[in-house]
């Protein structure tokens, strides 16, 4: 028995059922279905992004598991990169099978018929007419030929047959429609990042996971010009110059080299009413390495730049590094001694002269800000309090550590003026981000500074508001918060205001006793190191009768705004400025002041940074690319629209006619005609041809 040769006959039926199967439709069609399913992940879920935003959307549970599948970058996950390959793989060997079996029968003539197998054709007709088998020949092809159709004359035994095709290329419709799909897979498999892996795996290529000037990052970190394919941005601040780009990859980043330097001369930004930006163009020079050629352009939204075979696109905008200068105000303990503060955007500055070291990383500055500040209801506090104290605290707090007054139930858009973002980190490594406006902002007609604060990138922005003094500043502000947190200061105004409240021939202990009340008030709302604000006042006449709440509540805030009246005012006697008269204006802001103070307990920051001045400095975000594929997937989508078109619109139609004389010189003639999808417009051809042929037939 032959073992070898049942081996090599089992070997070549399993690689013929292997070969079918990669090439039958249902593997294709299956195929497709994940491609398809695959793309409506990476459409739902935003591609490349940073993955702390995946973190914190999806949590670390589910984070790593979409991490490990590659739904994050999922065009160019190995898996979607595989099935695109036997998408190719599978429509190329049915192109091979099929093809040429097409090909073959677009030529054929099919002649090979005989007149019994014609009178089973579902359309067919039969007559006789005069003259001779030659004679009838000629005159049915030209007939036949007239209606478009290819006309051939085929001898047969003592008979003549005439068979005609029409629309056959259409078989050349699925051809093209199979041939688009690979060429389509291929352009998109040269513009993904197929090429980039490649050359990690052939040349050692890593991504580049420090920090530091990218002239300075070694080559096992860079791509050359020879690249044939890429994606990647550059970030340009105006008055500098760029000549590589950053491609991003999940463990870090490559560096593109380009033929040629971009030279940012000027960044023009428009923006609509709505502070959205309207019309963003960059003017650049383009300096070509090779020629030294300089080339001037406006690169815009949708107008690209082509140098070459390298298409620059504008991306987007972004802070290029502008200088600031702060004032850092302090929010813990009693001092009142501020600091200039230097900064960059993104960059670092070290914040001395507090009880640890802090960083202030500068991320962000925005000129001007259009805010929809709709009017957000009364202050809560600033009335008097009952004994739903504990409600209306709440509330206020929700809204003055809330969204900075904007509302959805109305719309007001204003320009509140520039703003810049920073984060303090301390020694620890942690960090809260907070966002800072230059100048005042009305709200309920009053003027404000708004001092946004977030832990987490994930979390919207709260804000303390600081009310506005006469100078428009925060310096009165300030000035009573540092009042409010000296012990020698609390005490002098508790005595102060027990003077003012009572009559000169009042008793000593009466004036004692209110003095005292006034110093625990004024402790309870400072917090001494434990609860503060209103929130501490809450806790305490919670400790009231039910009953007698109301007149406490009354009596206690009344106590608290006069002791913090005089406590104000010491502090400017000490600054050696003259004390206000108490007026409405100066109430008013006594009593935002207050509130204020009361939020500050939130606001978890050394200090207050107050933006002075700035020098801007813009940056534009250019896409870089070399995406010779796109011209492939182009013809790849002509090939299918040819394709479709032929497979839908046109028709391919055969026509045979048996033509034998009848013995008395006259020829009997037997037409028989087939389509490969009988419609309503065929049946009326044929019932047209064989009336013209045959009409009595």
């Amino acid at each position: 028995m032959n073992t070898d040769g049942i081996v090599i006959d089992t070997q070549k039926r399993w690689l013929a059922n292997l070969v079918e199967l990669l090439s039958s439709m249902r593997f294709a069609i299956s195929l497709l279905t994940i491609i398809s399913i695959a793309s409506v992940i990476g459409t739902v879920l935003k591609q490349n992004e940073p993955m702390t935003n995946y973190v914190n959307q999806f949590g670390p549970f589910w984070f790593s598991l979409f991490g490990k599948l590659g739904l994050y970058t999922v065009y160019s996950a190995w898996w979607f990169l595989l099935i695109m390959g036997l998408l190719v793989a599978s429509t190329s060997l049915c192109i091979v099978r099929n093809a040429p079996k097409m090909l073959k029968d677009i030529k054929s003539w099919r002649e090979n018929v005989r007149e019994q197998s014609l009178r089973h054709f579902p359309h067919k007709a039969e007559w006789t007419q005069a003259g001779g088998i030659g004679e009838a020949g000629q005159y049915l092809s030209q007939c036949i030929a007239a209606k478009g159709y290819q006309v051939r004359l085929v001898d047969k035994d003592h008979a003549l047959l005439l068979t005609a095709k029409r629309g056959s290329c259409n078989k050349w419709g699925y051809i093209f429609a199979h041939l688009a799909i690979v060429v389509i897979c291929l352009g998109g498999m040269l513009d993904s990042d197929l090429p980039i892996r490649l050359q990690q795996w052939m040349f050692a290529k890593t991504p580049f996971t420090g920090s530091g000037l990218i002239s300075e990052i070694s080559s096992v970190h860079r791509l050359g010009l020879g690249n044939p394919t890429f994606r990647g941005n550059t970030m340009i601040p105006e008055g500098t110059s760029s000549s590589t780009t950053i491609i991003p990859r999940q463990d870090g980043v490559l560096i593109q080299d380009l033929p040629f330097t971009i030279h940012l001369k000027q960044f023009i930004i428009d923006y609509y009413s709505t502070g959205m930006p309207k019309l963003f163009a960059s003017h650049v020079t383009v300096i070509d390495h090779a020629s030294g050629k300089e080339e001037q352009a406006v690169i815009e939204v949708n107008k690209p730049l082509f140098v070459n075979d390298i298409a620059i696109y504008q991306s987007s905008f972004e802070d290029g590094g502008s200088k600031l200068t702060t004032t850092a105000y302090p929010m813990q303990g009693s001092g009142y001694t501020t600091q200039a503060l230097q900064g960059e955007v993104n960059g670092t500055t070290v914040l001395t002269g507090q009880d640890q070291p802090y960083e202030v990383e500068w991320s962000g500055f925005r000129p001007f800000n259009v805010e929809n500040m709709v009017d957000a209801g009364a202050d809560v506090r600033a009335v008097n309090l009952t004994k739903s104290f504990n409600a209306k605290l709440v509330a206020g707090l929700d809204k003055h550590l809330g969204s900075g007054a904007k509302n959805i139930s109305g719309k007001e858009l204003r320009n509140v003026g520039p703003s810049m973002q920073y984060k303090l980190r301390d020694k620890a490594g942690q960090a809260r981000e907070f966002l800072n406006y230059m100048q005042p902002v009305a709200i309920d007609d009053t003027y404000v500074f708004l001092a946004g604060m977030r832990d987490t990138p994930s979390e919207a922005f709260r804000y303390l508001r600081i009310p506005a003094d006469d100078a428009d500043s925060v310096g009165e502000w300030m000035r009573l918060r540092a009042a409010l947190a000296n012990p020698a200061l609390r005490e002098q105004a508790a005595q102060r205001y027990a003077k003012r409240a009572l009559p000169h021939d009042a008793a000593s202990g009466l004036h004692n006793q209110l003095a005292q009340s006034a110093l625990r008030g004024l402790e309870i709302f400072a917090g001494n190191g434990g609860q503060a604000g209103f929130m501490a006042v809450s806790q305490f006449l919670e400790r009231v009768p039910q009953q007698e709440q109301e007149k406490a509540v009354d009596i206690f805030m009344k106590i608290l705004n006069g002791s913090m009246w005089e406590l104000w005012q010491m502090s400017r006697q000490a600054a050696g400025l003259p004390q206000f008269d108490m007026d409405t204006a100066h109430a008013r802001f006594l009593q935002l002041a207050i509130n204020a103070l009361s939020d500050a307990t939130f606001y978890h920051a050394p200090v207050y940074l107050q933006l002075t001045a700035f020098d801007e400095v813009k940056a534009s975000v250019f896409q870089v690319t070399r995406s010779p594929g796109k011209h492939i997937v182009y013809t790849g989508c002509l090939l299918l629209v040819l394709g479709v078109f032929a497979m839908l619109y046109i028709r391919e139609r055969r026509i045979w006619i048996w033509m034998r004389e009848d013995g008395s010189g006259n020829t009997h003639a037997l037409l028989a005609m087939s389509t490969q999808r009988k419609t309503l417009d065929f049946e009326n051809e044929f019932k047209a041809i064989k009336t013209q042929l045959a009409p009595f037939a």
